[in-house]
């Protein structure tokens, strides 16, 4: 590997890829692993840190995670975060205990000794917390560096063996100063030089690309999302007309979204550009379905089998490619040490496809597999793609078809299309577009009665959702101003044929979720 390593060790911490995300923003390559990983491959991997991640168990409980003593040992800088601070605790002769009042939420803390991780951090700041046990009593030649009101030792230390730890969460945005603490512990402490650069990840993928690849022809899935699409970009620059992006249009996306995909990818890279338009066939098969699972079902289905059918008659010469991004590969560290109730299997992923049998390519290529969203889109932007698509907001696998609750038909996909399309347009208009994580309009089954003109109407509903979020575990829904609202109203009931009436979804997650189906 050329970078520096950081190993972020997962203990089922709920923040295991945000502590990795804020790593690599720091210019540190990260890899995240099982807390089970074996001492000889960490020793192997030769990280220039580790950080150990949070977790919702209980150190003293024989059935939670551990590892073994000799980790610390190693001679490697280390971080333990949360559970990680209890682990480090506890595994060195410390004492860990039930607190008497956990802490969760935004807390105060107090620094109480010079320490590198808290250089250029106030000696009083406020941190997250979460946590139903703490650290009573610290391993032999540690020293405490900070407290809260409640929690005696929410940070401490060995410096002379590179051992740090703290009891709340740096990598969330509500600990005020943690990027910089956690800034302190990569550069400070372990050493780094901040050599995780995307200009270099896009040349050196690059040259790694033609090396492999040859003069071999590569198939690409192409979906107009953001993943496939920074792949085929890069596998563009990479071979040129060698790769044939391969674009399945079932009809359920937003509206022109199939010929904005379409002109992108044919005007600015070059490659073998096929699409496939299928709407009317998609449509055939959810005929008379309503289940939302059902629905997602048939889609998926579906898909896979025109596009593999599609691959049949241009065949299966060379390699395929996939937009597999590093979250789609990271086995979960949750469960316990005998592998009950653990998630060893990676999940289930639209980007992970499953290669029929009898279509044999040479091998498979992931040229994003070791990046996170985030750094897709920054390598997006550097390619050349368009903003509208390299920041497109999340949609789901299925398209409009779990935003059209019950049946399917060609009219309900272009009343939500135009719906969706007003709505869009009225949010960019605004300016508060940056300020949402995500914006839609849903079809409901439902019909109302309204009045237009002199005329009765009974025509469809259109529901509206917003929300702002930092990771999408939760949402809250939008503020969105109510001038803008009412054009938004005003436009769907004028423009939109069949549409009479307007709701806002102002629902946050949980109890709801994001997408309504």
């Amino acid at each position: 590997m050329a970078n520096q390593l950081c190993i972020v060790l997962d203990f089922g911490g709920q923040y295991n890829q945000l502590i990795a995300r804020r790593v690599r923003e720091c210019g540190v390559y990260c890899e995240i692993r099982r807390f089970d990983t074996p001492l000889e491959e960490i020793r192997a991997l030769n990280p220039t840190g580790i950080i150990f991640t949070g977790g919702p168990n209980s150190v003293y409980d024989s059935a939670s995670p551990h590892i073994a003593k000799e980790y610390f040992d190693l001679g490697i800088p280390t971080l333990g975060i949360c559970y990680g601070c209890q682990l480090m605790a506890y595994t060195l002769g410390g004492t860990v205990e039930s607190c008497e009042r956990s802490e969760y939420g935004k807390i105060d803390v107090t620094r109480t000794a010079d320490s590198l991780l808290f250089t250029d951090v106030p000696a009083e700041s406020t941190v997250w917390m979460s946590h139903t046990d703490f650290v009573s009593r610290l391993p032999e030649g540690f020293h405490t560096t900070a407290h809260s009101a409640d929690c005696p030792c929410a940070a401490f230390e060995y410096p002379e063996r590179k051992l740090y730890a703290v009891q709340f969460h740096p990598e969330v945005t509500h600990s005020v100063f943690g990027r910089q603490i956690l800034r302190n512990f990569l550069f400070n402490v372990c050493g780094f030089t901040g050599d995780w650069v995307m200009d270099d990840f896009i040349a050196d993928t690059v040259a790694s690309l033609r090396e492999q690849i040859g003069d071999k022809k590569v198939v690409l899935g192409l979906s107009g999302g953001v993943d496939s699409s920074v792949a085929a970009a890069l596998l563009s620059k990479a071979v040129g007309k060698q790769l044939t992006c391969v674009f399945v249009d079932h009809g359920l996306m937003r509206k022109d979204e199939g010929d904005f995909v379409e002109e992108t990818f044919t005007k600015l890279f070059d490659m073998q550009f096929i699409r496939v338009n299928c709407q009317q066939h998609f449509l055939e098969q959810l005929k008379g379905v309503s289940d939302p699972e059902q629905k997602r079902k048939i889609i998926g289905t579906e898909f896979y089998h025109v596009f593999w059918d599609k691959i049949r008659e241009t065949g299966a010469d060379g390699f395929f490619a996939q937009g597999t991004i590093y979250p789609d590969r990271i086995e979960s560290g949750k469960g316990n040490q005998a592998g009950e109730g653990s998630t060893d299997v990676i999940k289930t992923h639209h980007n992970m496809v499953k290669m029929p049998d009898d279509i044999q390519f040479a091998g498979t290529i992931e040229p994003l597999k070791d990046l996170f969203k985030d750094e897709v889109r920054a390598v997006g932007e550097k390619l050349g793609i368009p903003r509208e698509l390299v920041w497109r907001q999340p949609f789901p696998g299925p398209g409009l078809g779990v935003r059209i609750i019950g049946e399917i038909t060609a009219e309900k996909i272009r009343i939500l299309q135009e719906a969706d399309a007003v709505f869009r347009d009225e949010i960019a208009k605004s300016g508060i577009e940056s300020e949402l994580r995500q914006f839609f309009a849903v079809l409901p089954d439902v019909r109302t009665v309204g009045v237009m003109g002199d005329h009765r109407t009974y025509d469809h509903l259109i529901a509206i959702r917003a929300v702002t979020t930092d990771d999408f575990m939760t949402a809250d829904w939008a503020r969105i101003p109510y001038d803008v609202l009412a054009r938004v109203s005003n436009r769907l009931c004028n423009e939109v044929a069949h549409v009479n009436r307007v709701v806002y979804d102002i629902t946050s997650k949980p109890p709801g979720t994001v997408e309504w189906e």
